[in-house]
């Protein structure tokens, strides 16, 4: 069941500090270019210079779990790998799908005096370079993108998130953090951040709020409308 408004302000009202995940909640990133198409040409670069491919990454269409599979099986590639997938998630940027919902956390974020950091598996330079070309940058005051070279960096690694309170010199307990899988739960809970479950696909409701989050919303929309200015008054 997806949370009301007044549920969503309960959640939202003692909250400085949106973490805020990027493919889904802001935008689509493989919406123009395929995630299946990444992979391939992703796989098909690294068989050119690395030499034997591992058959059963054959089959991969989630360019993150190739580099992962990757990072496990071929680590002496890892570092060419994120290198080559951070290229090719740039150009994806460049057609992806805006979320305006999206969009409008960002700004109703900014209305109500809260900051937002962008905490996502992507790399750091698609997504600022998706921010710049939206004339969102400014509404961010940082990207913690996956560490690059190190795919253990990534949700479900509460690691990204616990390196975005620090920089914001924060507490979990000032914190949500916005996500559209299980991992981003998983990974809040890690980092001991609750979060708020987007269900952009059909029969995600019930695995977010399985997994624990502590509210559910079936579009971005909701949550920039129920964002009162910080703290209420």
């Amino acid at each position: 069941m997806n949370a009301t408004p007044q549920q969503l302000a309960d959640v939202l009202r003692p909250v400085k500090h949106v973490l805020l995940d990027f493919d889904g909640p802001v935008c689509s990133v493989f919406a123009g270019l395929p995630a299946s198409d990444v992979a391939k040409r992703l796989r098909e670069g690294l068989c050119a210079v690395g030499g034997q491919c591992s058959a059963e990454r054959e089959d991969e269409t989630d360019p993150l779990a190739l580099l992962r599979s990757i990072a496990n099986a071929r680590p002496e590639l890892t570092e060419r790998a994120d290198a080559a997938l951070a290229v090719l998630e740039t150009e994806a940027i460049q057609i992806a799908r805006p979320n305006l919902g999206g969009e409008s956390v960002l700004r109703a974020c900014a209305r109500s005096g809260r900051s937002v950091s962008v905490v996502s598996n992507n790399a750091g330079p698609a997504i600022e370079a998706y921010l710049r070309g939206r004339g969102l940058i400014d509404s961010v005051v940082g990207v913690f993108g996956r560490a690059l070279g190190d795919p253990s960096s990534m949700k479900p690694s509460p690691r990204l998130l616990t390196e975005a309170m620090q920089a914001l010199g924060s507490d979990s307990v000032d914190c949500v953090f916005i996500g559209d899988a299980v991992r981003d739960v998983e990974a809040g809970h890690a980092a001991g951040v609750p979060t708020i479950g987007y269900a952009n696909k059909p029969g995600k409701n019930t695995k977010l709020a399985t997994a624990g989050a502590v509210a559910v919303v079936d579009s971005m929309q909701l949550i920039a409308d129920s964002m009162m200015p910080w703290p209420a008054e």
